[in-house]
C-alpha cells in the first residue's frame, strides 16, 4: 500500500486510493474521518480488508476520554522507557489504533468520553491539508512585505531585461574591425584620462566605424558599437598627432561582451508562475522587471496558548513547577513556516479562561499546548464542545503525540491542539499544524524523499513513530539518517540536535531501510523571510497580553 492510500500504513484503515473516485456505496475518506471524530457515523471498512472490525463509534459529545496512562505523562502518551519505548505489553498499544480492542459504548449520562479510534498518521496529515477550502485572500504589498509569501498571480516582465544593450565588461566599445581610434567623450575634460561611458549615463553620440570609446560594466552600449573589448585585451598607443589608437591581439567578433536587449526576457514574458515562493532572489527579479509591489497570498495569523499552572516563564524549576519549553519554541517555528505568530500567551488551567481566549481570538489558526487528554484539568475538549466547534481529527496513531486534535472553530478559523509534552507537541505541529498552515499560505508541500537508516529503530506495534535523526555519510549507503537518543515525549535534546524526523512504520525498521523523512523548516524558513512578529502597534488584531503573563 502506498502513502497515497487511505490508511496507507500497517495497522491502519484500508480502502480506496485517496484521489480515486468512490464506488457506489463507498464513503469519502475525509467525510468518514470527520464523522468518526464527531461520532455521527460508523467507520466503514471494506469487507475483507480490515483486521476483523466492522464499525467503531466515537461520540465526541460524550465527554473527555480517560486512559490509564494519559494523565501520568501530562501529554496523554503512555509512559515508556525512552530507549526502548514500545514493549509488546504497552497498555497504549491495545487502544491506539483500529487493530486494537474497541472501547465499549459510551455510558449513559455524565462520564468520561470513550477514546476515539486514532486516525492513521498519513491520513491525519491529508485531513489537515484538506481542512481549509483553499488559501487566504491575496493582498498587494510593497516588495519587501511579500518576502516568504506565495505569489497569487504570475510574475510577468514589465520591461525587456536588459532594457538596453549593456556592456558586460570594463573596456572599450568598438565599432568594426581594429585598430580603433580612441574617442574622447564629448563631456570629458581635455586634461586627464577620458572617463568614457559610465553605468547610469546614456551615450550622447553614435560610435563611428573604426572608433572606440571607454565603457564601464553595466553601461549602455552606444549605437554603432559592434563589440566590447575587455580592458585586459587592449593596448592604447599615443599617436604623433596627439590622438590615441586602440590595438587588440585578436579580432573582436560582433556581439562580444555585449548583453543584448531582451537577452533574459522580453516584456510580457512569464518569469514565475503563481504559487512560487517569494524568496530574496524573487524580490530581486521582480525589482529588475519593474515591480514596486507584488500580489501574494496573505500569511496565516496564529495565536499560541500555552496551558498549565505548572509552567514558569523564567528561572530554574522550583516548587514542583517547570520551565515552559513550548512557548519559546513554537512562535519561531511558526515563523519558519511562513506564519505570522504573536508571542505566546500562558493560560492557567481554567476552563473559563480558555473559553474566553478562544472566543475572543480572531487568528486564522489557534494552537494550544496541553489539555488535549482527559485529566482533571484538561479543558480543551469541553471548551470545544461549548464553542460548538467541529472536530476534524481527534487522536492520531503516532508516537509521540497521539492525543493531538484538529477542529474548525468557525468558517476558515481552526484550532490545533498539541499535547503538552515537548516532543509530542513537535509531532503534532508536523502532523496537523504544518499541512493546515501550508494550505492557508498556498505553499507547495516539500518533495517526498526517503533516506536509509544508519541503525535499526524499534517500532510501536500499531502506530507510526516520528524519530529525530541526523544525517551522516555511510560507505555503503551514502547519506544515512542516524536515529538520535533522547526521543521520549517530554524530551527536546534529540530534536535540538536533529536534521529531520524519520517516519517509522509500525513494527520498526532495520538498518539500511529507506524511510520517509520530514525535513525541519530551518533552512527554507529562515531564507524565505522570518519577521519577528506580525502585529504592528495599534493593529486591531494585536491580541491582549501578547507579551506574556497568565490570563
Amino acid at each position: 500500500m502506498t502513502d497515497g492510500e487511505w490508511g496507507g500504513e500497517a495497522g491502519g484503515m484500508v480502502g480506496r486510493l485517496w484521489d480515486k473516485p468512490s464506488a457506489e456505496g463507498d464513503g469519502d475518506p475525509f467525510d468518514d474521518a470527520l464523522a468518526l471524530a464527531n461520532g455521527t457515523a460508523p467507520l466503514r471498512v471494506p469487507p475483507g480488508d480490515g483486521p476483523g472490525i466492522t464499525t467503531v463509534t466515537a461520540p465526541y459529545a460524550a465527554g473527555g476520554a480517560v486512559a490509564a496512562a494519559s494523565s501520568a505523562t501530562g501529554g496523554g502518551d503512555a509512559p515508556y522507557t525512552p530507549d526502548d519505548p514500545f514493549s509488546p505489553d504497552d497498555p497504549a498499544a491495545a487502544r491506539s489504533g483500529p487493530s486494537g480492542p474497541v472501547d465499549p459504548a459510551p455510558p449513559i449520562g455524565p462520564g468520561p468520553r470513550p477514546t476515539p479510534a486514532a486516525v492513521p498518521w498519513h491520513t491525519a496529515r491529508r485531513l489537515a491539508e484538506r481542512a481549509a477550502p483553499g488559501p487566504l485572500a491575496p493582498e498587494t504589498s510593497a516588495l519587501g512585505a511579500t518576502l516568504g509569501r506565495t505569489l497569487a498571480a504570475p510574475l510577468t516582465a514589465l520591461t525587456d531585461l536588459p532594457s538596453f544593450d549593456t556592456s558586460a565588461m570594463d573596456g572599450w566599445a568598438v565599432a568594426g574591425p581594429g585598430p580603433w581610434r580612441l574617442d574622447r567623450p564629448a563631456d570629458a575634460s581635455e586634461a586627464g584620462p577620458p572617463s568614457g561611458i559610465l553605468a547610469g549615463h546614456a551615450p550622447a553620440e553614435a560610435l563611428l566605424d573604426g572608433h572606440a570609446i571607454p565603457i564601464a560594466t553595466g553601461a549602455r552600449v552606444p549605437s554603432g558599437a559592434t563589440a566590447v573589448l575587455r580592458s585586459e585585451h587592449g593596448e592604447v598607443r599615443e599617436l604623433s598627432d596627439g590622438g590615441r589608437r586602440l590595438y587588440a591581439p585578436r579580432p573582436a567578433p560582433p556581439g562580444q561582451d555585449i548583453r543584448p536587449r531582451g537577452q533574459e526576457c522580453r516584456r510580457g514574458d512569464q518569469l514565475l508562475p503563481a504559487g512560487a515562493l517569494v524568496t530574496p532572489a524573487v524580490l530581486g527579479l521582480a525589482a529588475a522587471a519593474g515591480y514596486d509591489e507584488l500580489t501574494a497570498y496573505r500569511r496565516p495569523r496564529a495565536e499560541v496558548f500555552v496551558l498549565g499552572d505548572e509552567l514558569l516563564d523564567e528561572g530554574l524549576p522550583r516548587d514542583g513547577r517547570i520551565r515552559d519549553a513550548l512557548g519559546p519554541m513554537l512562535a519561531p517555528w511558526l515563523h519558519a513556516l511562513g506564519v505570522e505568530a504573536a508571542p505566546p500567551r500562558h493560560l492557567a488551567d481554567d476552563a473559563d479562561a480558555l473559553y474566553a481566549a478562544l472566543a475572543d481570538s480572531t487568528a486564522d489558526v489557534v494552537i494550544t499546548t496541553g489539555g488535549t487528554a482527559s485529566g482533571p484539568v484538561d479543558h480543551v475538549h469541553p471548551t470545544l464542545r461549548g464553542l460548538e466547534a467541529e472536530v476534524l481529527v481527534d487522536g492520531v496513531a503516532v508516537r509521540p503525540g497521539h492525543p493531538m486534535l484538529l477542529a474548525r472553530l468557525a468558517p476558515r478559523r481552526y484550532l490545533v491542539g498539541l499535547p503538552g509534552n515537548p516532543l509530542a507537541a513537535v509531532s503534532g505541529l508536523l502532523t496537523l499544524a504544518e499541512p493546515l498552515l501550508r494550505t492557508l499560505a498556498a505553499r507547495r508541500p516539500a518533495a517526498p524523499y526517503r533516506t536509509p537508516l544508519a541503525a535499526a529503530v524499534t517500532g510501536h506495534p500499531q502506530d507510526t513513530r516520528l524519530v529525530p535523526v541526523a544525517y551522516r555519510d555511510d560507505e555503503r549507503h551514502g547519506l544515512t539518517a542516524v536515529p538520535l537518543r533522547f526521543h521520549g515525549p517530554a524530551m527536546l535534546r534529540g530534536i535540538a540536535a536533529a536534521d529531520a524526523l524519520a517516519v517509522v512504520p509500525p513494527g520498526g525498521a532495520e538498518r539500511g531501510t529507506a524511510l520517509e523523512i520530514l525535513e525541519l523548516p530551518w533552512s527554507a524558513g529562515w531564507s524565505a523571510g522570518w519577521t519577528p512578529g506580525w502585529a504592528a502597534p495599534g493593529d486591531p488584531y494585536d491580541p491582549p497580553q501578547a507579551t506574556g503573563g497568565r490570563a
